[in-house]
Order: structure tokens, then sequence, then C-alpha cells
């Protein structure tokens, strides 16, 4: 790196402590400014900081990956997610801003009684804040280091140690506001560092054209590479296109795209100031998410295969190509978009780890009546805690598309229960805690099993874990009628899955059908600007105008219909 590039990088690097110290103060009052922001986040800033924390180191080597083995249409393996988030959006989001609590694993002991709910807020909090939440910091650490090797040639465990100490050091002291005000800066430099090299790369192979001519060269004039749909892909098999579109966006779970939200997502909901800002941040991120993001990526990554003809793991094609690319200068500001990509992820799973161990196990089973200051101080030992376990863990990783396969598996058949409660009074706290168990025992059963595809994994341990926690539902008791009544009332559900519980205007079936209109229009808004804009990208502009004109129509029908409802 020359000069320029590393006054860029220490620039960033005081502004973001910057950040941490001045936010101190606020943070400093009690758990809930350090965890939620005192609940006082605008929507725009909340729907940033989710997108900026699900762009991580990793992600642009994962579609690097992923486009190297299935071609533009692999991506489906996560863009089947907006289904499930469009629907957060306008199924779920007012519930979770109106539940009032702290964390989504605080919601059992409102949703449910006894010490079932006890035990699976305990347990949920361990499980996602410890394993869960290790795995994804590991994955996320393998992704930056690679980037540091291949891009740099540096030293990579010694620069990841320093960045974690910089992440941990500014989010120990300035909480949930030190994160999304560092995330908004954040997202904003790693958008335009993705921008700028894919201009750069697209320069190295002479354009748009010049990529086509040299793909077609490579990998004849029949690949499908291109291809939005993956059911014009020869490289992925029907079963694979079935589980990602028909099963895997509701049926599992997965950070950042919880079914019926869950997560730092839920976080960043709770943090806002009502009902309806915890809507429209869900419904900005997921346009960015899925609508703004992907295609430097991409492009880059299709870019990578052509130039880089020979490399084992396609995933480094990536940093190579900054490597490559970049002239001085804009190698520094690049570098940056990555340490900010990834101290991004890391502080808001670090955040948002210690919330589970501070807010459900710690507070509520260990010490329940100490002070404010107090907590505040466990909270910061809990973010140091996380910090030095994900530094050792991460060490043993060494595959991010590996690691997301494994998430969604673990996962699988538990995303119907997290819709459900929210509409069924009968779902009760065995169903949520069967479901966890058998989507594990599934998982580990079935990989160990026989050579499944990962599309059979998933739709075997879907089937398993849904007889299973369908089974137990049933053989045992609903919840009382006062905290079905108490929950209802709080939430403020509606639904005819609630006609014994709530007011009788509110289980019209209305309700229902107003928010699955939203969600189609919802749905048609993420997909039509996303491949508008790859379209239009690959200069296939009849094409990019019908998307795009479908995004406009869809806008503003949307926009018309949010007005006219007032439940959220």
């Amino acid at each position: 790196m020359s000069l320029l590039d590393g006054l860029v990088v220490a620039a960033y690097f005081i502004l973001i402590l910057f950040l941490g110290f001045y936010y101190q103060k606020k943070s400093k009052k009690n758990i809930e400014e350090y965890f939620l922001s005192g609940r006082q986040m605008p929507w725009w800033l909340a729907g940033v900081s989710m997108a900026a924390t699900t762009f991580a180191a990793d992600t642009p080597l994962a579609v690097t990956g992923i486009v190297a083995k299935d071609g533009v249409a692999g991506n489906w393996l996560w863009w089947n997610f907006a289904f499930s988030g469009i629907m957060t959006v306008f199924f779920f989001a007012a519930y979770w801003r109106n539940s009032g609590v702290m964390t989504d694993a605080e919601i059992a002991e409102l949703r449910y009684g006894g010490r079932a709910a006890k035990f699976l807020r305990g347990f949920r909090a361990v499980y996602l804040a410890v394993p869960i939440n290790l795995v994804i910091m590991g994955w996320v650490t393998v992704g930056m280091s690679k980037v540091i090797e291949a891009a740099f040639g540096w030293p990579k465990w010694e620069v990841i140690i320093i960045l974690y100490l910089i992440t941990g050091l500014y989010i120990i002291f300035s909480g949930l506001w030190g994160v999304v005000m560092a995330d908004f800066f954040q997202f904003i430099v790693a958008m335009t560092g993705s921008v700028i090299l894919m201009i750069y790369g697209l320069d190295y192979v002479d354009g748009i054209d010049g990529l086509k001519l040299k793909l077609i060269e490579k990998f004849g004039v029949d690949h499908e590479l291109l291809s939005i749909s993956p059911f014009a892909s020869g490289k992925i098999v029907l079963s694979t296109v079935l589980t990602w579109i028909c099963l895997q966006w509701w049926a599992s779970w997965y950070p950042g795209a919880e079914p019926g939200g869950g997560g730092y997502v839920a976080q960043r909901m709770f943090s806002t100031k009502s009902g309806k800002d915890a809507v429209y941040s869900t419904l900005f991120f997921n346009l960015a998410h899925y609508g703004i993001r992907p295609w430097p990526w991409i492009i880059v990554g299709l870019i990578s295969m052509v130039v880089f003809t020979d490399i084992g793991d396609p995933e480094m094609g990536y940093p190579l190509a900054m490597k490559k690319f970049l002239p001085s200068g804009f190698l520094g500001l690049l570098s940056v978009a990555f340490f900010s990509a990834f101290m991004s992820t890391i502080s808001t799973h670090l955040n948002w780890g210690a919330s589970y161990l501070v807010n459900d196990v710690y507070k509520r089973f260990m010490k329940p009546d100490k002070s404010d200051k107090h907590y505040v101080w466990i909270s910061r030992g809990a973010v140091f805690f996380l910090m030095a376990s994900a530094m050792t863990l991460s060490y043993f990783f060494d595959s991010v598309k590996g690691a997301w396969e494994l998430l969604l598996s673990l996962g699988a058949g538990t995303g119907l229960v997290y819709l459900l409660r929210w509409y069924w009074h009968r779902i009760n706290a065995y169903s949520e805690i069967s479901a966890m168990i058998a989507a594990f025992i599934g998982s580990i059963v079935f990989n160990l099993a026989g050579d499944f595809s990962f599309a059979d994994k998933m739709i075997y341990t879907t089937i398993f874990t849904s007889a299973v926690w369908l089974s137990v539902t049933f053989l045992t008791k609903p919840e009382s009628t006062e905290i079905l009544k108490k929950f209802a009332h709080k939430v403020n559900v509606h639904g005819p899955g609630w006609k014994h519980y709530v007011e009788d205007e509110k289980t019209s079936i209305k309700y229902i059908t107003d928010k699955l209109s939203l969600w189609i229009l919802g749905v048609v808004l993420v997909y039509s600007f996303l491949f508008g804009v790859g379209k239009f990208i690959f200069k296939d502009y009849v094409e990019a105008l019908i998307f795009l004109f479908l995004f406009l129509v869809s806008a503003i029908l949307l926009n018309k219909k949010m007005k006219n409802i007032s439940y959220f």
C-alpha cells in the first residue's frame, strides 16, 4: 500500500474511535440505552444499520464463490430470503416493536407461561449468544482474513486481532448508538468501494461487452452464467431450485433473514420510536439488502472467473481483483470498505450477543435486582468475553459458503413455528423447544447418514422437524387464557387465529388479506428493482425497462396502501 492508502486507513480508524467515545455518555445510563439506544432511533438509521450489518467482509467473497460455481442464478441461495424479509415488514415488525421487550428471546415469557417459557428464554439466549453467534463471527473473520492475505500480503491473524481490539474498544463503551452511527458511515464507504472496484474491473476487461465476450470464449456460447432464473441454469438441479423458492425462506432460521424477524433485525426494530418506524426501517433494509447491494459483487465475481483462471479457491477472486485492478489511493479506500464491513458486522454481533447474556441470563436468572450501572458494566464484560471467544474460534474456520449452509441446516424446519406463534394461539413453549431440538438432531443425522445434497438435507430435516413440533404441540396443553389475552393486548395482534382472545373486529380475515397484498407488492418491489438494475448493467435494456416499470408501479401502490392502514 502507498502512503496515500495508509493515510486513508488511518483516518478511518480515528473516526471510528471518535464515534465510540462520543456516544459513551448515552450508553452508560442503563442497558436499554446500551442495547436499544433508548428506543429513540430514527427508522432510516435503523434500516441502514441492518443493511450495514449484513454486509460483512465475507459477503462479497461468498457471492464470488457462488457465481463461480452456479452463475448469477446461484445467488438464489440467499435472494430467496427476500420473501421472508418482506413478510417480516408487514406481518411482524409492528408486533415486535409493540411487545416492548429487549431481545427476541425475552418474547418467550410474554407469549408463553410457566417453567417451559423460562427454560425457552434462557436456552434460546445462550444458544444464540454463544454457539450460533460465534459461528457467524467465525465465518465473517475467515472472509476478512482472505482479503488481508490475498490483497495486501499482511500477516492475517495479527491484523484480525487489531481489528477485533479496535472494534471491541469502541463497542464496549458506546453501546448500540456507537454501532449504528458507525454503521451509517461504514455502509456508505463499503458500497462506494464495491462500486469503484466493479468500475475498475470492467475497465480491465473492456466493459460489459468485453466481459460477455470473454465468458463466451471460456465457457462457450451456450453458457448460462448470466441468467437470473435458476430454472434456466443447467448447473442447478431442480430439487435445489425448489428448495430455494418453495421451502428455505419460510422453513429455516438464518441470521438477518429469520422467518418472522428476530436476532439483530429485531433488536433494531426494538430500538425504533414506534411500530410504524419498525415497519419502514425493515422495508428500507430489505430494499437495500436485496435490491441495491448485490450487483457490484456479482460483476466482480464474473470478472474474476475470466481473469484468474488458476486459483484453487474461487472466493479468493474478489481480494485478488482488489490487488490487481485498483490504483494507489483507491486500494486504501477499498481496504477501509472491507474494514468497515467487517467491523460493522462484528460490532453488531458483539452487542447483540451481549444483550442475550445480560438481559435474558444474568439479569433474569442470576442477579435480578442490581443497579443500572452494574448491568452496564456487566454488558461491557460480556462484549469482551464474546470478542475473545470469537477470535479463538475463528482460527478453525476455512469456508464461508460452507458455514452459510451449516447454519441453514441447523435451523431447518423451525421457521414455521416463528411465523405461526404470532397468528395461531395454539403454539406453545414446547412447540418452539421441540422444533429447535429436532432441527439440530435432524441436521446432524442427515449430514452423517449419507451423501445427501444440500437441498436433500434441507427437505428431510424440515419434514422431520415439522412432524416433531406439530406432534408436540397437539400432545401438550395450550397456553392459559390469561397469558394469551395479555400477549394479544400488549402486541395488538390481529387475525382469526386469536378470535377467542381479542375484540371481534380484530379477528377478521381482512387483516390477513391486507397484509398479504402488501407482502406481494413488497416482493415485486424488491425483485423488480434487483433484476431491473442487473439487466440494465448487462445492457438488456428492454427487460430492464420492464422490471423497472414494475418497480415504479409497485412502489406507488405500496405507498398508497400503507398510508391507508392504521394498525401498524
